[in-house]
């Protein structure tokens, strides 16, 4: 692997102003991700603020719909829960305020047990009939939780899966009853 050259260091507003533009145009970023990406670019730390607040001004930084945006995105095609979104989103720097609000409107609208249910149905598709043990019920349990979703919720979603995976996997086993012959 080849090691990348350090970066070159900016030395002007608008030198770092552009750097802000072209690493919004690959992806948003929270406020505290932007300082960063700058701070690692200046020259001049004293540089940063006037570029953020410009930033800000135009309305291409702004935490609340950052955080909003990322919600809907990670709850709807990830298939994440509300732990999860909000344990990345701290990490990357976004007020607990605009996490708590965004969370409580992306969940409005989304059915977080049938996220759940559709995560598990996914994983019992891949034993392919074979018994759920304690072993696997652990596993799907341990990704779930990875996943963010609350215990109570999965223990309710997976007593419900592994009933529904039994009876099933029952039915395969049993002799129709009317097909079997009388016993004499």
């Amino acid at each position: 692997m080849r090691s990348r050259a350090p970066t070159r260091k900016l030395s002007t507003n608008t030198q770092l102003y552009m750097s802000a533009q072209r690493a919004l145009m690959r992806r948003a970023f929270s406020i505290h991700e932007m300082k960063q990406h700058l701070e690692r670019r200046a020259e001049d730390k004293d540089l940063v603020p006037p570029v953020i607040a410009r930033l800000r001004e135009l309305n291409y930084l702004n935490d609340e719909k950052f955080a909003f945006d990322y919600a809907a995105q990670h709850a709807k095609l990830r298939r994440q829960g509300r732990f999860r979104i909000a344990r990345e989103l701290r990490a990357r720097g976004v007020p607990d305020r605009y996490i708590d609000d965004a969370l409580a409107k992306v969940f409005a609208d989304t059915d977080e047990s049938a996220l759940v249910r559709t995560r598990v149905e996914r994983r019992l598709v891949r034993l392919r009939g074979a018994p759920l043990d304690q072993k696997k019920t652990a596993s799907i349990y341990r990704s779930l939780v990875a996943a963010g979703f609350s215990s109570e919720l999965i223990r309710a979603e997976l007593k419900r899966a592994t009933t529904n995976h039994q009876a099933e996997s029952t039915e395969l086993e049993l002799p129709d009853s009317d097909d079997s012959e009388p016993l004499d």
